[in-house]
């Protein structure tokens, strides 16, 4: 409580489909997480927040967000979705920053974002508990949410699938 512990999933992934250039039109947006890859730089930390007391990745391998809404909100936007922890599914939503959208010396597209939110722990049963000597609670029940997220556009679905088909055919 008296300091903030950043912490970060090494395995990840996330699946953003659109109609067009057009983010905003986002067809599906999801993300997950390996729990097992959660790291804080403290490795007996990362062995607790492992364990039943928080998110029991034995049972629990991944934490999942399913976003179903993305709407201009001031001069930014907002996420709305379904994050599950541990099982639990509850809607969320986030505050996204739009960095704007530049294409590479490659001839890539990519967008920048930065995503901001806060969840209770306890919501997703994450329901541990310590009290110092002098009364101090060690760990909080709100959890910031804080990413930065670079995306770089993938050849559409229908191009891929025509490779596919001719790689089929050349065999």
């Amino acid at each position: 409580m008296i300091t903030t512990v950043t912490g970060f999933f090494r395995e990840f992934n996330l699946e953003v489909e659109t109609e067009g250039d057009d983010f905003t039109k986002a067809s599906k947006i999801l993300f997950t997480a390996d729990i097992n890859s959660i790291s804080t730089n403290n490795a007996q930390r990362d062995t607790h927040l492992k364990s039943p007391d928080f998110f029991a990745a034995d049972q629990h391998r991944e934490l999942k967000f399913e976003g179903k809404r993305f709407r201009k909100h001031r001069a930014n936007y907002k996420l709305y979705g379904n994050l599950t922890i541990r099982n639990i599914t509850k809607p969320i939503e986030v505050e996204v920053e739009y960095g704007g959208t530049i294409t590479d010396p490659w001839g890539q597209k990519r967008a920048g974002f930065t995503v901001y939110g806060q969840i209770n722990r306890k919501d997703f049963n994450l329901m541990w508990d310590a009290v110092t000597e002098a009364g101090q609670v060690v760990v909080s029940d709100d959890i910031n949410i804080h990413c930065t997220l670079e995306l770089v556009k993938q050849a559409e679905v229908k191009v891929a699938a025509e490779k596919e088909v001719a790689h089929e055919l050349e065999r």
